[in-house]
This record gives structure tokens, sequence and C-alpha cells, in this order.
């Protein structure tokens, strides 16, 4: 079983800074796309953003210029920095991975973790 793990959220003012961080951990061979996606009470759960395993990116077009995801492949964790952040970004935040096992040798997997609430007040 993969895990992942994610930290770093909490309840910032509109024009702030919060840096979320989510590791891999458990049954991992290799990890191709990493990504964050999030849902605010009463909507569905939206893409943020992800990079594959060579560092591309790819963004909400809501969160362009503002967010910036990386990933550490040696610690096999994702991050997402949020600069000016806005009320609208209030949500619980999601990491998500693909990648391929270690048993049965280089199965896929996909997990999410548990989510991480952040909370942007006016």
């Amino acid at each position: 079983q993969v895990q992942l793990a994610e930290s770093g959220g909490g309840w910032v003012q509109a024009g702030g800074s919060l840096r979320l961080s989510c590791a891999a951990s458990g049954n991992v061979f290799s990890i191709n796309d990493m990504g964050w996606h999030r849902q605010a009470p009463g909507k569905q759960r939206e893409l943020v953003a992800t990079i594959t395993s060579t560092g591309s990116t790819n963004y909400a077009d809501s969160v362009k210029g503002r967010f910036t995801i990386s990933r550490d492949n040696a610690k096999k964790t994702v991050y997402l920095q949020m600069n000016s952040l806005k009320p609208e970004d209030t949500a619980v935040y999601y990491c998500n991975a693909e990648g391929k096992r270690l048993i049965p040798y280089r199965t896929d997997f996909h997990s999410w973790g548990q989510g991480t609430q952040v909370t942007v007040s006016s």
C-alpha cells in the first residue's frame, strides 16, 4: 500500500502565503505524476496543479502566477507554494500520486492523501 501524508495547511489572511507538503511512503517503486486538488464546501473537487517526474507542470487558470508546484524525487515529496492567497482558495487540499508499486513488481498505483484544510480570511 502507498500512503500520502499532507502537512502545512492552516489559516491565513488574504494576501498571505502557505506551503503544503505531501510525502509518499510504503510500497513504492517509482512515482510518475504528482498533484494537488482541492474541494471547497458544496463544490466538486478540482485540479489545482500537477507535476511530472521530469518536472513539467500544469496549473488551473485560477492559481496561475500565484501557486507553484515542485517535488523532491529523492524524498518522494510534492510541495505547493501558495502566495497571494484569496478567500476563494479556501478548501480542503488533497495530494495525489501515480506510479508503480514495488510488490507486486511494477504494478500501478494511484493514491490520495487524507486532505489538509486551508482557510483564507478576508
